[in-house]
């Protein structure tokens, strides 16, 4: 019989991440990665950054190469849908009907971008998500001035607006909350940012979509945009406007989705044995269940400096936690004890790693960036539900500034834009583990004066 292979589903960041280092710690065995996309492992935030303004092409987006990748002896499903999961047994199903019996599986299938009712039959209505969304939006925005409607005032619509105003769109950015990004960098630094975009010739409007405006697409128009890859539904209506709750009109003939995301856990809704419940439930391991892990988006594990189950949507998180499962695994798999072949689940001694390590809980600061215009900011720890938040704006005119984040007391996060790399370390460092809210700030103010 032959023998069983370790699994990771997701072909993105953390999916790559946890093949690379299920070699480099040891996994002789077969390996399978399956990703839904039929492109390489890429890398996500330059979608809505250099991708979208055209600065850089698709290749440069390549986090390997197919020569790079060669030397891991995978079993690449790319194009390749995972629809089933039975845990018991580690049976993986394929949306071509294969059952894969595996050693272990790694779920590193991450979020799918919110969108609306009828966004899909509609033309010039666009999500931003994947490469295919980024370069059908790109080609939109490729030609003459557009007047684009980003809904949703987060991180990646408060990017989009910026490319799209620098590239010369007319621009309206819509979100429920009056502030950009409020519930991620806090009130004032959200008005900073607020200010900078309104500097830049957006225009920001606070209020909930309650639906599209539309009108036929004539012909040459749908022949057009099928052939540019421009519009998901060459065929349908065409976006006219945006209308909101409140009965407002905002004029569109392209429209951006940025109202979050959901985590990619359908699939895995078969499984009693597994919490679905905002993303994949997981211990401080990454374990959901034996000898199943995860890794990145889709992943919510108990963060142990926290003490609460934390999901985060960041890119370095992805990294660090794909090769978090893939060490966690294996010590699993090599403290079992060797069973014969063919045995259910099973590892075989020839398959698995020697235990040189045990089991570690996944810690890390958590790290995040955005790039919008001149406007880089970087915040370490937890910044959304803080209870007490303190703003010191250093230069308003160069939006220089630094925040500190609280929750129960204790000083979980800190965000900083226009800083030196020297400051930054320093910032990390007060929020590595959580510490006294008041010891924070003497060390904030320390630094950011010193």
């Amino acid at each position: 019989m032959s023998a069983r292979p370790i699994a990771v589903v997701g072909a993105a960041a953390a999916g790559l991440a946890a093949v690379e280092a299920l070699r480099r710690f040891g996994w002789r065995g077969p390996l399978t990665l399956i990703g839904d996309e039929p492109h390489l492992p890429y890398d996500r935030p330059p979608l809505s950054k250099q991708l979208l303004h055209g600065v850089w092409e698709p290749e440069r987006l390549l986090l390997r190469t197919t020569d790079q990748l060669d030397p891991l002896g995978l079993d690449l499903r790319l194009g390749t849908r995972a629809t089933g999961l039975d845990t018991a047994t580690r049976t993986l199903t394929l949306d071509s009907g294969e059952r894969l019996g595996c050693a272990g599986v790694i779920i590193a299938t991450g979020v799918a971008a919110r969108t609306l009712p009828g966004a899909d039959r509609t033309a010039g209505v666009h999500t931003l998500r994947t490469l295919d969304d980024a370069l059908a939006l790109r080609a939109r925005l490729a030609g003459p001035a557009r007047r684009l409607v980003v809904v949703g005032n987060g991180v990646l619509g408060c990017e989009a607006a910026a490319v799209a105003r620098e590239l010369g769109h007319d621009v309206t950015l819509v979100g429920r909350d009056p502030v950009p990004m409020a519930r991620t960098v806090g009130a004032e630094v959200g008005a900073l940012l607020a200010e900078e975009h309104r500097a830049r010739g957006v225009r920001l409007v606070t209020g909930a979509v309650d639906g599209f405006e539309t009108r036929p697409g004539a012909a040459d128009e749908a022949a057009e945009g099928a052939a540019a890859g421009t519009d998901d539904a060459p065929d349908g209506p065409r976006v006219t406007a945006v209308r909101l709750a409140d009965g407002t009109r905002l004029p569109a003939d392209t429209v951006l989705l940025a109202i979050g995301s959901e985590p990619a856990v359908d699939w895995l809704r078969g499984d009693p044995a597994l919490d679905t419940t905002d993303g994949l439930r997981c211990d401080a391991y990454c374990a959901a269940a034996p000898g199943i892990y995860a890794a990145g988006d889709v992943a919510r594990w108990d963060h142990p400096a926290h003490g609460l189950p934390l999901r985060f949507e960041h890119r370095l998180n992805a990294t660090e936690q794909g090769m978090a499962a893939a060490r966690n695994l294996l010590a699993e798999l090599a403290a079992q004890t060797p069973r014969a072949a063919g045995s259910d689940p099973a590892t075989t001694a020839d398959q698995a790693p020697a235990p040189a390590q045990e089991r570690r809980p996944f810690a890390p600061v958590p790290y995040f960036w955005s790039d919008q215009y001149d406007i880089k900011i970087q915040a370490y720890g937890l910044t959304d539900g803080a209870d007490q938040v303190e703003t010191t704006v250093l230069d308003r005119a160069e939006r220089r500034t630094v925040a500190l984040f609280g929750r129960g007391g204790a000083a979980v996060g800190v965000l900083a834009a226009g800083l030196p790399p020297r400051q930054l370390r320093a910032l990390r460092a007060v929020v590595a583990t959580p510490v006294p809210w008041e010891e924070a700030r003497a060390t904030v103010r320390a630094v950011t004066t010193g």
